[in-house]
C-alpha cells in the first residue's frame, strides 16, 4: 500500500446541494421491491444456473411475495432466451407479477429481446447504456451526444415494438447505467430525453433507474445525487425512481436506505447481496431493517432457514454464518455477558406479557423467521453462569437458583477449556445430570420412606437407601420433612450437616406434572454442594435432591 494514496486515489466530490431534506427524515414507506438474482445475480456465479434451478429460484421469490422479478437477459445467452420462454409458455407468472428482462441500447439485441416475450402478459423492459466520463471516453469512445443518442434510439425502438404486442401490459425502465460517477446534470439531459420518447403516463408506466454500478462515494453523496435528481427531473410524478445499489464500500444497504429517504421510490437488489465483486444490495437485510422498526416490508422471511438452504442449493454459495438475520450465528450468544443479559431480557419479556420486543443483544425475535430459541446461547469457554442455566431451561425446563448456576458454570468451564470445543445440549445435559445425580442409579438413592408427626409435632423420619451397594436404613427427627432426613444423615454417617438453600418447581403447567427439587448442603464453614431430584413427587424429588448433595461430601 502506498504511504500517500493521494497521488494515486482521490476523494469522489460532494454534490452541491446545501438545503438538502433527506437527513431529516424517516423511512415510513417500503418500496416497490424487484429482486434481480436470477440476472444481475446469475451473472456473477462462476457456474450460471441451469433452467432448473432458475426455476427453483423463480418459484422462491413468488413465495416470498416479489411482485418484479428481473429474470433474464434474453439476448445474452440461448438459456436465458429459453427460460423466458418456458416462463411464458408454463403460465408460471402469476396475474400481480412482472417479469423484468434486460437489454443494451442495441438494436438487435432489443429485437431478440422482444422474441423471448412474445404473449407474455405482462413485463418490464429494462434499457440500459453507460453515461459516465470514463465509459464514454475508455470503453465506448463516444462523446455525449452520441451516448445520448443511443440511448434515445433504443427507447424509441422500444416503444414502437410495445405498441406492436398491445395485449401485453408494458413497463420502460431506463438505467443511464454508471449514474453514481455521470455528471448530474447530464444524467439528467440523457433520462429527460429518453422520458420525452416514452412519454410517460398512467397508460405508459415508466421507471427511472439510477445505479451506484459501482460505489465511489460516502452513502451521504448517493442520497444527494438522488434528491437532486428528483428535485430536477420535469416528470417527477409520473415516473418511479428506482436505485440499484451495489456494495463495492460495503455500504450498499446504507446507500439503498438513505436513497429512499432522499426520494427513490423502488429498489433493485439480491436475496443476501449476491451479485458481481462485493454483490448487489442485499435486499433480506433491508426488508427486515423495515420490520425492526415496525414497518411490514410486504415480502415474508418468516422460514428464513429454508430460504438460505434453496439459495445456497441454486447460487451453489454459502451464506456466511455472521450474514445480518440469515447467519447461523447471528441470534447466537457465546460470551457470558451477553448471555446474563439476553436470559435476564427473554425473563422479563414473559412477565410483562406484552408483545412490544425488548430483549437485550436481539433487535429481532428469531420466532419471527423461523429460529428457534435454542440457538440464541451457546456454550464454550467463554459462557458465563447463564449459557448453560438457559440451555437447560429451554430444553428441560429447570429454572436453576442462582447459586446452582455459578457453581454448574464453573465445571461447564472446565470441561470446555479442556477441550477446547463448544458444548452442545446433549453434552451439558450429561454433565448436569452426572455432576448432581439425575442418573439411574445414584451413589445414594432413595427407596422408600415414612415420615409422622409425634405427640411433640416433631417429624419421626424413616427411610431405606441404597448406598454404594448396601441397603441402609435411616432415622431422625426434625421440625419437617428434610430437617428430619438430615438429622437421620448425621446419626448413619457421623456427618455435621446443614442445608443452605432449596428450591422447587414443577416441569409443566398440569396437575400431573413431576416436580424438581434444587438442595444445597455443606459441612459447618465447608464448601457447599449441590444435589437435584426429579419426582412425580415433589416430597421425593426433595429428599433424593438432598441424598444426592450429601453423597458429594461424603466421597
Amino acid at each position: 500500500m502506498l504511504a500517500d494514496p493521494s497521488q494515486k486515489y482521490v476523494a469522489f466530490p460532494p454534490v452541491n446541494l446545501t438545503d438538502r431534506q433527506w437527513p431529516g427524515r424517516t423511512l415510513d414507506k417500503v418500496p416497490q421491491w424487484c429482486s434481480s438474482d436470477l440476472r444481475d445475480g446469475n451473472q456473477s456465479l462462476a457456474e450460471p444456473m441451469d433452467n432448473e434451478r432458475k426455476r427453483l429460484f423463480f418459484d422462491l421469490l413468488l413465495h416470498c411475495g416479489f411482485k418484479q422479478i428481473e429474470v433474464a437477459f434474453p439476448s445474452a445467452s440461448q438459456t436465458d432466451f429459453d427460460f423466458v420462454r418456458g416462463l411464458i409458455a408454463d403460465n408460471a407468472i402469476p396475474e400481480d407479477v412482472y417479469i423484468q428482462v434486460l437489454t443494451p441500447s442495441r438494436s438487435d439485441l432489443i429485437e431478440r429481446t422482444f422474441e423471448s416475450l412474445i404473449d407474455v402478459p405482462r413485463a418490464i423492459v429494462h434499457l440500459y447504456n453507460a453515461t459516465s466520463p470514463i465509459f464514454r471516453e475508455v470503453v465506448f469512445n463516444q462523446d455525449k451526444a452520441a451516448t445520448l443518442e443511443l440511448a434515445v434510439r433504443g427507447a424509441r425502438q422500444i416503444r414502437q415494438l410495445c405498441e406492436r404486442y398491445p395485449q401485453t401490459q408494458w413497463v420502460f425502465e431506463y438505467s443511464p447505467e454508471t449514474f453514481c460517477f455521470t455528471e448530474l446534470d447530464f444524467s439528467l439531459e440523457v433520462c429527460e430525453a429518453v422520458a420525452a420518447v416514452w412519454e410517460p403516463c398512467a397508460e405508459r408506466p415508466m421507471i427511472l433507474n439510477l445505479p451506484a454500478t459501482v460505489e465511489v462515494s460516502t452513502p451521504n453523496i448517493y442520497a444527494d445525487q438522488i434528491e437532486w435528481f428528483c428535485r430536477h427531473f420535469s416528470r417527477r410524478d409520473r415516473v418511479s425512481i428506482s436505485v440499484h445499489p451495489h456494495n463495492d464500500r460495503g455500504t450498499g444497504v446504507a446507500c439503498a436506505e438513505l436513497a429512499m429517504l432522499a426520494g427513490a421510490d423502488r429498489v433493485e437488489g439480491c436475496l443476501f447481496g449476491n451479485g458481481e465483486r462485493t454483490g448487489n444490495v442485499d435486499l433480506v437485510t433491508l426488508a427486515l431493517n423495515f420490520y425492526t422498526q415496525g414497518i411490514s416490508p410486504g415480502l415474508d422471511f418468516s422460514d428464513l432457514k429454508h430460504i438460505v438452504e434453496t439459495v445456497e442449493q441454486c447460487n451453489q454459495l454459502p451464506v456466511h454464518p455472521r450474514h445480518p438475520y440469515a447467519g447461523e450465528l447471528v441470534f447466537t450468544a457465546f460470551s457470558g455477558s451477553h448471555q446474563d443479559a439476553i436470559k435476564k431480557g427473554f425473563a422479563a419479556q414473559k412477565q410483562r406479557n406484552e408483545p412490544r420486543w425488548q430483549v437485550p443483544y436481539l433487535p429481532l425475535d428469531p420466532a419471527d423467521v423461523g429460529c428457534s430459541y435454542e440457538a440464541v446461547i451457546r456454550v464454550n469457554s467463554q459462557s458465563g453462569k447463564s449459557g448453560a442455566a438457559w440451555l437447560l431451561e429451554q430444553n428441560h425446563g429447570l429454572q436453576l437458583p442462582r447459586g446452582l448456576q455459578i457453581e454448574f458454570s464453573k465445571a461447564v468451564q472446565n470441561a470446555t477449556d479442556s477441550s477446547g470445543k463448544e458444548m452442545g445440549t446433549r453434552d451439558v445435559w450429561h454433565l448436569f445430570r452426572q455432576r448432581y445425580g439425575l442418573v439411574e442409579q445414584p451413589e445414594m438413592q432413595l427407596l422408600s420412606y415414612d415420615i409422622r408427626t409425634n405427640e411433640s409435632q416433631l417429624r419421626d423420619f424413616n427411610a431405606t437407601v441404597n448406598y454404594q451397594g448396601n441397603t441402609l436404613t435411616l432415622v431422625g427427627r426434625g421440625n419437617g420433612l428434610l430437617s428430619a432426613a438430615v438429622n437421620a444423615l448425621q446419626r448413619s454417617f457421623d456427618l455435621m450437616l446443614e442445608i443452605g438453600d432449596y428450591h422447587e418447581h414443577t416441569l409443566g403447567h398440569q396437575s400431573h406434572s413431576r416436580a424438581v427439587a434444587y438442595v444445597s448442603c455443606q459441612r459447618p464453614q465447608g464448601e457447599r454442594v449441590y444435589g437435584v431430584g426429579i419426582d412425580n413427587d415433589v416430597s421425593s424429588a426433595s429428599l433424593q435432591a438432598l441424598f444426592n448433595a450429601c453423597a458429594q461430601l461424603l466421597r
